[in-house]
């Protein structure tokens, strides 16, 4: 009986996602998207597939619907980037040390995303609960402006598609909504880590080979 009860609950809250994104329309998706991509915890898998089953029944476009999730993405996730870029940094100089974040860490975890931001904000757009704080220590670190919104626009416009395609799919069968949304997340992670582990792979042969050339380099700072 609590099951027959917990899938009637679900399946009249699926419709009534469905109604209200179908009443919103695109920039209610921005809007919903926005809010998700900040610190808040709205989870997109609650946005997009509804909006993609609008798309199976012909009642919204699936470009549109794409870019309106990817741009209220971007627009949420620099809301935290300039909240850490004008008030994080300067609060974690002048109180970090209070509570373990000396100046000299802050510097490290700037010194690693000018080398390594790209790919840690692409592969953080796609990871859950990573996606809304990845923006973070991106701010924090001053990450160039440009490729941080691009970063961002292209893991979260993949991250939007693939969970449009999933409420598409469905069709009718509204109640596979979260359980294909996990295992898209799920497979989502292994793919962040193989393509992490190449990343790696990649960085090393490549100091491997500078330093191979210029024995002297070895010595110096990495930049």
């Amino acid at each position: 009986m609590g099951s027959v009860q917990g899938e009637s609950v679900f399946e009249g809250i699926t419709v009534w996602l469905v109604e209200t994104i179908g009443a919103l329309g695109y920039p209610g998706i921005f809007l919903l998207m926005t809010v998700e991509s900040s610190a808040l915890p709205f989870p997109s898998e609650v946005v997009m597939p509804p909006a993609g089953y609008l798309v199976f029944q012909g009642k919204m476009n699936p470009w549109l619907v794409v870019l309106a999730g990817g741009l209220g993405s971007l627009a949420g996730a620099y809301a935290n980037y300039c909240g850490a870029l004008y008030l994080g940094r300067p609060l974690l100089l002048q109180y970090g040390r209070f509570v373990g974040l000396a100046e000299e860490k802050l510097k490290k975890t700037e010194d690693f995303f000018r080398q390594h931001g790209e790919i840690s904000t692409f592969i953080g757009r796609l990871l859950p609960v990573i996606r809304q704080l990845i923006s973070i220590p991106a701010g924090l670190a001053r990450m160039n402006h440009f490729r941080f919104a691009f970063y961002t626009s292209l893991g979260a416009t993949i991250w939007c598609a693939i969970l449009v395609w999933i409420g598409y799919a469905i069709g009718d069968n509204q109640q596979l909504i979260m359980s294909l949304s996990r295992q898209a997340s799920a497979w989502a992670i292994t793919g962040c880590f193989l393509l992490l582990a190449c990343y790696l792979y990649r960085h090393k042969t490549r100091r491997g080979k500078i330093l191979g050339r210029h024995p002297s380099a070895r010595n110096s700072p990495s930049r």
